[in-house]
This record gives C-alpha cells, sequence and structure tokens, in this order.
C-alpha cells in the first residue's frame, strides 16, 4: 500500500503552531513544526523527519499577554533564532508539494490536536505571503476526535498517557515537541487495526 492509498490520495503531514492569540487574522503565529507522515512496507504509518522554525510577528501581529504566558514563547529573546514568516512557511510548503510529488497525492491534508486552529493559522498565514498552499482547504485529520472514539479522552496529555506513549508536561506547548507527540498518537491509532 502506498500512501495515497491510505487516505483517498492524500498526504498527512502533522502540523502545530504556536501563536501569540486565538484570532489567526490579527494575532501572530510564533512557532510552527511539521512532519510529513510515511507509510512502510508492513503497512503502517510513521513520521517523517521535522521541519520546526521559530517566527519573528508579522508586522502589526498582536501578542496577547495571557498566550505568551500560556506558551512560554519569550518574543524578543535572541536566541529563539526567529525566522520571517513567509520563509518558515515556504520551507515547509517546498517539502510538502517535493512529498507530494514522490509520494502521487493529490493534496496535503492537515493533521492536528484541534486542528482547525492550526489551519485558519496555517491559512492567514499563506494569505499574508501571498503563497498558494499544499494542503486541503477545510479538511483535516483531528487527533482530539480520533483521541476520543479510540481512548475516550481530548486532552493531549490524556490521550498520551491512555495510548501508552511517553509525555513530558514540561516541554508541552513547544511546536516540535506537540508535533511529534501528535504524529506519535496519529500513526498509533491509525496503525491499531480496527476491531
Amino acid at each position: 500500500m502506498l500512501i495515497k492509498d491510505r487516505i483517498r490520495g492524500y498526504l498527512p503531514v502533522v502540523i502545530d503552531t504556536e501563536t501569540g492569540g486565538f484570532n489567526e487574522k490579527t494575532d501572530a503565529m510564533l512557532e510552527i513544526c511539521a512532519i510529513v507522515i510515511g507509510i512502510d512496507k508492513m503497512n503502517n504509518l510513521y513520521p517523517k523527519g521535522s521541519q520546526h522554525f521559530h517566527i519573528e510577528p508579522f508586522k502589526g501581529g498582536m501578542l496577547e499577554s495571557s498566550a505568551l504566558k500560556f506558551n512560554g514563547i519569550d518574543v524578543d529573546n535572541p536566541f529563539r533564532m526567529a525566522v520571517k514568516e513567509i520563509d518558515a512557511i515556504k520551507q515547509i510548503y517546498t517539502k510538502v508539494y517535493a512529498e507530494l510529488k514522490q509520494e502521487s497525492c493529490t493534496r496535503a491534508i492537515l493533521v492536528g490536536h484541534n486542528a482547525f486552529f492550526d489551519l485558519g493559522f496555517l491559512h492567514a498565514a499563506t494569505d499574508r505571503c501571498k503563497l498558494k498552499s499544499p494542503f486541503h482547504q477545510f479538511s483535516t485529520l483531528d487527533t482530539v476526535s480520533l483521541s476520543a472514539l479510540h481512548y475516550g479522552e481530548t486532552v493531549l496529555a490524556k490521550a498520551m498517557r491512555k495510548a501508552n506513549i511517553e509525555w513530558d508536561d514540561s516541554c508541552a506547548h513547544s511546536a516540535l515537541y506537540d508535533t511529534q507527540k501528535t504524529a506519535e498518537l496519529f500513526c498509533k491509532i491509525f496503525n491499531t487495526k480496527p476491531i
């Protein structure tokens, strides 16, 4: 089986964003991570390598103090090595388009925990950067719903524990960590044979 045969021609890509608030139109994206999902010879899904970027707030982008307190991001810390939003999104899209071609998939589909949130911020950044998105415009694969169905949990940390996947609360709310863990959870659920 090829990855295109697993989900209707779609290439699953796990995305997590950390942001300066909840409004994708006005609030800055501060961090993003993307992990393309592959399929092995045993037809098991697995996470490929990650692309992770700290992002400079776009001009005029809002930063809510409560959001920064929640995700622990210090926007002014020079060690963040933040890049421009357009550079991060372009690099992710270049990789996704290459994977789409290699795997003969029609579109990428965003996988996330509360995926609509990340898709909204990704769409807003794409529009600001005047880029063409490889992602389906509105369809997502949400590990909230998958976890509720499979484990009876919707909170990521609780779903991880139910799935027997290692979880460290002190690392949560980093785009890199959350994407890696969401990818593990997604693959574990999809690799479990239906009852």
